[in-house]
């Protein structure tokens, strides 16, 4: 059997890259390890709700606010006015994509990638079944590498693919308490405190019955769990109990090049398409899918492999000047506990507020009143220069 496409990965950006081939009719192959879970926040915004169509039995809760908390304990509640945040369980939400591509037709496997290998016969993906244990051989004419921050599908096929940033992401899925004056069910909370994460944050993120508590850090040979058992004793919640613990790589920077010029495209993490500053991932991912796919059909149809570049062109056409401005404010204030405090004293700017969440929700920047970009501007450089102390009032 000759797939069209096969996909390296089942995570959100393989599984979506595979329904939309499947639904456009073209025979596709989805790869899964299966049995991993990432180490992931969960959050799901109302654009890929929208976008992906997601329903909401897949939305475990629906946050309002956004609590930022500085290295001296101020915090600053921001409503996300006029819609929430959904947050999902990826034990869940990614089998639900897995098996929504394949009732469109898409063939799941269940295996690990080992190579690929090419002869006149064409492009061959060689991979090790988990319940056999033997090698596979599977023809394709085209392969999507959405394996992850450390793609060996990047690796082995895509100049730069191994030289990736990345923050090491770790947290602890937790029984969540009955509402209380630290921990609100509808509230997610984000630490910027180099007691937790030197150079990343923090988090509690409510998941229904569960919680996500975590940090990330590119600091090699930081005590992660360290890190998170104190998270968790400042937000009392040592006493919770401990569902499952997970730990993975989460990629900072999109890689300059997404394919090999002849049979290969990257998707999702593997692609480095997880937003700076914020760390968040499975929109952008679903997005990193979805133009894969559709690049895979534009060579499909044309038989130009120059095509796959269509994957990087249009996800940056639309989010590149987002990963920017967020690059440049993850560089800026999140390099010392004294910037950090004036990051979090920014936030309780009412204008930053709304531009902030309105960017966010809608994934793109916003258009705003000229006079609030300018007084924003303004507010940012005093606090780059420690021209103004930090205020909260």
């Amino acid at each position: 059997m000759q797939y069209d496409v096969f996909v390296v990965g089942g995570g959100p950006s393989g599984a979506v890259a595979a329904e939309d081939l499947a639904r456009a009719g073209r025979k596709v192959a989805l790869l899964d390890r299966a049995g991993r879970i990432k180490p992931c926040g969960g959050a799901i915004p109302p654009r890929a709700i929208a976008d992906f169509d997601i329903p909401m039995s897949q939305v475990v809760a629906q946050i309002t606010t956004a609590r930022m908390i500085s290295p001296t304990g101020r915090a600053v509640d921001i409503p996300l006015e006029n819609g929430f945040v959904g947050m999902g369980d990826r034990e869940h939400f990614d089998e639900f994509l897995r098996a929504r591509a394949a009732s469109h037709g898409a063939e799941r496997l269940t295996g690990t990638f080992l190579r690929i290998e090419r002869d006149t016969a064409g492009t061959h993906v060689i991979w090790r079944d988990k319940a056999s244990g033997e090698e596979r051989r599977s023809a394709t004419k085209l392969v999507i590498g959405a394996d992850g921050a450390r793609s060996n599908v990047a690796r082995a096929e895509v100049p730069g693919g191994d030289k990736i940033p990345y923050v090491i992401a770790y947290h602890e899925i937790i029984k969540a308490p009955p509402a209380n004056d630290v921990y609100n069910p509808d509230r997610c909370d984000v630490i910027y405190d180099g007691r937790i994460s030197p150079d990343f944050y923090g988090w509690v993120f409510p998941h229904g019955a569960h919680a996500s508590v975590g940090m990330g850090t590119e600091i090699n040979g930081a005590d992660l769990k360290k890190a998170t058992a104190d998270l968790r004793a400042m937000s009392g919640l040592t006493g919770c109990e401990t569902i499952r613990r997970e730990g993975a790589p989460i990629p900072l920077r999109p890689l300059d090049k997404w394919d090999n010029g002849r049979d290969v495209v990257l998707a999702g993490d593997a692609a480095g398409v997880v937003a700076p500053s914020s760390g968040e991932g499975i929109y952008y991912a679903m997005v990193g899918g979805r133009v894969a796919a559709t690049a895979a059909q534009a060579v499909l149809a044309s038989g130009r492999a120059k095509d796959l570049a269509l994957a990087r062109k249009l996800f940056m056409r639309e989010h590149k000047t987002v990963f920017r401005v967020l690059r440049q404010m993850q560089d800026a204030y999140y390099k010392s506990d004294e910037r950090r405090e004036r990051f979090v004293s920014l936030c309780h700017d009412i204008d930053v507020q709304r531009l902030t969440f309105e960017a966010y929700m809608n994934k793109k920047l916003v258009a705003a009143r000229p006079l609030a970009h300018i007084k924003i501007g303004i507010k940012n450089m005093l606090h780059l220069t420690g021209l103004v102390r930090p205020s909260y009032t």
